[in-house]
């Protein structure tokens, strides 16, 4: 039979796997890897996809080689699997991605995942399930999805007028000093990233120079020997640990701009502060030249905002990343900015058992915050399977709100997981006697084009 006649030939209907009785969790990063030990605790039947070969997520495919903590060995390991003993306050990559092997290993987590298993869609469909389609062609429907797909992976990339005649690449494709090395580098950005990269651009580089279009809080990582995400203590307010560090800051490093920085345009905390010993140091040592914003390109020379100009080679721009869900449809990813405007910090109004998780960013480590929120997920979970209504709906008419920032205060955040725990009971009784009459379903959106699943199939996802 040729191609015409086949071509012709009425196609049957895709197969689609039944798996209803199961919730999903995609990814395996540290996130995905509690919220997958969560359920397996509370004997929640589910399934668990990666699209790597292995576990790890970031720390196995998305960070340069060199790359260590900023937050701490202790902020950081989960309460019940410590890091190994001799591990330092500050591990590398391998030490990470050695840890997150060793917790799916100890939990017996690998035997539920398929890797190299990648999601490129997912929509609510009837009767309140989730139909779930993959990049090999197979499509199953599940009671529920859990997105742990990160946050570190979808480039924001900065427009400047002009074009830049020699090598632009995002912090996410930088991996070794040798890509460095000998050459006239400018990195934009003023987050931990950006001066992980200057400071090797430093110490290898012909020439490195940074950009900063504002002033940033920039920390050393040790206070007296200490980790400076270990010297706020749980029950310490806001604005004491503001006055505590901006002391310290006084002290120890002084006014910025003896750097060559701009003062900070903001409160402590308003933005995610910067970790970096190495960044001051080269400042003082003349190896590091510190510019403002760019006002353009011509060339390979960079045009900055006080009239002075550089000769560059390569730009790293270090300048963060996109909140984005390419599998859901636009009507599921309410983000603004970095901020996702859900319920309960990962619910939808309208919709139950899809939960966006792992989007906020905490001042320190995952181990601490992570392990008690999966485990807060796992009974939300429950709960939904108990009550009619989507528990966004429920916590709205309770009074919740969205959140307006994606950054975290980790002890207070512990503090409200906490006490959502105690205030599950109290949900249970609004959702039943409160919101009485009947719950509508998830509103069933239509199947994703041909077209549309191709480009997803193409899409890089980390």
């Amino acid at each position: 039979m040729d191609e015409m006649h086949a071509a012709a030939m009425p196609q049957r209907p895709q197969e689609i796997e039944d798996r209803t009785d199961e919730m999903l969790v995609i990814g395996a990063g540290p996130v995905g890897l509690a919220m997958a030990k969560a359920l397996k605790d509370q004997g929640i039947p589910h399934d668990h996809v990666e699209a790597d070969e292995a576990v790890g997520g970031n720390w196995r495919h998305g960070v340069y080689d060199t790359v260590h903590i900023i937050s701490s060995r202790r902020t950081t390991e989960f309460p019940d699997f410590p890091m190994p003993e001799g591990t330092p306050d500050f591990p590398s990559r391998e030490d990470m991605r050695r840890y997150l092997e060793a917790y799916a290993v100890h939990y017996g987590l690998n035997e539920r995942i398929r890797f190299a298993t990648r999601v490129i869609a997912v929509r609510p469909v009837e009767n309140n399930r989730w139909e779930v389609h993959f990049a090999d062609g197979g499509i199953a429907r599940y009671k529920g999805v859990l997105v742990c797909n990160g946050h570190h992976w979808c480039r924001r990339m900065p427009d400047y007028p002009g074009e830049f005649a020699g090598e632009m690449i995002h912090s996410k494709d930088y991996r070794r000093p040798e890509q460095l090395a000998g050459r006239r580098v400018l990195v934009i950005g003023g987050g931990n990233s950006a001066c992980d990269i200057v400071s090797e651009a430093a110490r290898v580089a012909r020439e490195a120079h940074l950009s900063l279009r504002r002033g940033y809080w920039f920390m050393p990582k040790t206070f007296f020997g200490v980790p400076t995400v270990e010297l706020i203590h749980p029950r310490l307010p806001v604005f004491a640990q503001r006055l505590l560090l901006k002391a310290l800051i006084r002290v120890a490093i002084g006014d910025y701009r003896r750097y060559g920085l701009p003062k900070p345009d903001h409160d402590l905390f308003e933005r995610h502060p910067t970790i970096s010993t190495e960044i001051l140091h080269y400042l003082k040592h003349g190896r590091i030249h510190p510019h403002p914003d760019i006002a353009c390109f011509e060339g390979r020379r960079a045009h900055f905002q006080d009239g002075t100009s550089a000769e560059l080679d390569m730009i790293v721009a270090a300048t963060g990343y996109h909140v984005a869900y390419p599998f859901l449809p636009a009507a599921l990813c309410p983000v603004e900015g970095p901020v996702l405007k859900v319920y309960g910090g990962s619910m939808l109004p309208g919709y139950r058992h899809l939960y966006l998780i792992g989007w906020g960013q905490p001042r320190y480590g995952f181990g601490p915050l992570v392990a008690p929120a999966a485990e807060l997920m796992a009974r939300i979970i429950r709960l939904q399977d108990e009550i009619e209504h989507p528990l966004a709906d429920v916590l709205k008419a309770m009074g919740a709100r969205p959140p307006e920032t994606h950054l975290a205060d980790p002890h207070r955040q512990m503090r409200q997981i906490r006490r959502a725990m105690r205030r599950l009971g109290l949900v249970r009784l609004f959702a039943r006697h409160l919101m009485r009459g009947s719950a509508r379903p998830n509103p069933v959106l239509p199947a994703p084009d041909i077209s549309q699943l191709a480009a997803q199939r193409d899409m890089p996802v980390y």
